[in-house]
């Protein structure tokens, strides 16, 4: 089998987000517009929005996948033809798709555009690989329950040009493929049509059918018990396996995600497989960097899921909802000023004398101390008490446009 290099394929929710992973090593980015994608609740893009992504992302040899993989209903359709005739004149590179119905429509109307499957149609067998390929398809996305030796055999068994796309970083779905029914029961918001409540993060207790109204928790400890609740899925300490299982496009999860966790997973994916592919040596000496750098974001704890068989109750958080939080998004810079002051507005509240870690896109760190900053009226402040608010502020050393500044939490 022929070792291919891996795309890295990131989310973006907004612009900031889309920018950040361009800058941190994407090579592709898949987004979702205002119709159509199982992320009702991102911010998602305007037409005019995914038209300056697209162009953004093709000057720089990357490319832009968009999402329109609800299930759809009656309903849907004639709204579904409008739409990819607007994506038609927007040029994005392939459509990720689940629905045959939304399928051929994006086939008829834009069939110089990619097709993708959706990991939520189930794609679960090398059978199903060739049927979408016979359709059409370019690629098909695995479902998250396949282990990597059942990837495997599918590579081996579908045509040399098809390409597989697996996530390897990110939430996982209690529920088969993603078809969640738990949002539409509990919350009235269907899952498979893009507004999903995450019910599954909730936490539960038990009734019992003649004493209403008296709950008996499911004791985990003190708050509760979170049965439903996964692990994150975690692969960077796993890249050679992957890359051996002939996976053509290695998809992080998160359109709801910050640009800090955009940014620390698509550099350090990055570096990873760059570091393999130079030297697999080089990317063994650098694990423990790796996984040091990849909790520096939101996350819960870790597993490998699927991967190398079906997990067991490990794979679960039974006693909270939370993530873990050790570092935080102080925001991005924008530009540098005549006095080397970094610009930008404030994401999270820091302080005069704080030291703070400059995250670099080429894969360094640099610590730096905040020597003044300047508010939105152009008076030095001790910390500006407002999110969002515009700084200029003084670093040892200074920093540059496109850095992101965090900070460890004390």
């Amino acid at each position: 089998m022929e070792i291919r290099k891996p795309e890295l394929l990131l989310p973006a929710g907004s612009m900031d987000v889309f920018r950040t992973v361009l800058d941190y090593g994407a090579d592709a980015v898949y987004i979702g517009g205002e119709a159509f994608g199982l992320r009702a609740m991102a911010k998602n893009f305007s037409p005019e929005e995914m038209a300056e992504a697209v162009a953004l992302a093709h000057s720089l040899g990357k490319k832009v996948y968009v999402t329109a993989n609800i299930l759809a209903h009656n309903e849907d359709l004639a709204a579904a033809e409008q739409y990819f005739r607007e994506m038609k004149e927007i040029g994005p590179d392939a459509f990720i798709i689940s629905d045959p119905a939304l399928f051929m429509l994006a086939k008829e109307i834009c069939p110089e555009t990619d097709l993708h499957i959706s990991t939520q149609a189930n794609n679960t067998n090398y059978g199903t690989f060739r049927f979408w390929y016979d359709l059409g398809a370019k690629r098909v996305v695995t479902a998250r329950e396949l282990s990597l030796e059942e990837i495997r055999e599918i590579r081996e068994k579908i045509p040399a040009d098809m390409e597989i796309e697996t996530f390897v970083h990110g939430a996982m779905c209690i529920s088969y493929s993603g078809r969640c029914l738990l949002s539409s029961f509990l919350a009235g918001r269907d899952a498979n049509r893009g507004a999903c409540t995450h019910p599954c993060r909730w936490q539960y207790a038990l009734v019992e059918e003649k004493r209403p109204g008296q709950y008996m928790p499911v004791f985990e400890n003190e708050r509760g018990t979170f049965i439903f609740n996964s692990k994150d899925l975690c692969m960077i300490g796993h890249i050679p396996e992957l890359i051996g299982a002939g996976i053509d496009s290695f998809k992080i999860e998160g359109r709801m995600k910050t640009a800090l966790y955009a940014a620390v997973t698509a550099r350090t994916y990055r570096c990873a497989i760059d570091d393999y592919f130079k030297d697999p040596e080089l990317y063994q000496s650098r694990l423990p960097w790796y996984r040091e750098e990849i909790r520096k974001c939101t996350y819960r704890d870790f597993t490998t899921g699927f991967f190398y068989g079906k997990p067991d109750s490990s794979a679960q958080i039974y006693d909270s909802n939370t993530y873990h939080r050790s570092w935080t998004y102080l925001g991005t810079v924008e530009a540098v000023d005549d006095r080397g002051r970094a610009c930008f507005p404030q994401k999270n509240r820091f302080f005069v004398g704080d030291r703070l870690e400059i995250m670099k896109t080429d894969g360094t760190n640099v610590t730096a101390e905040v020597l003044a900053i300047e508010g939105r009226d152009g008076l030095p402040v001790q910390s500006a008490p407002h999110p969002q608010e515009p700084l200029k502020v003084m670093l040892e050393p200074a920093a540059e446009p496109g850095d992101i500044l965090r900070a460890e939490e004390k």
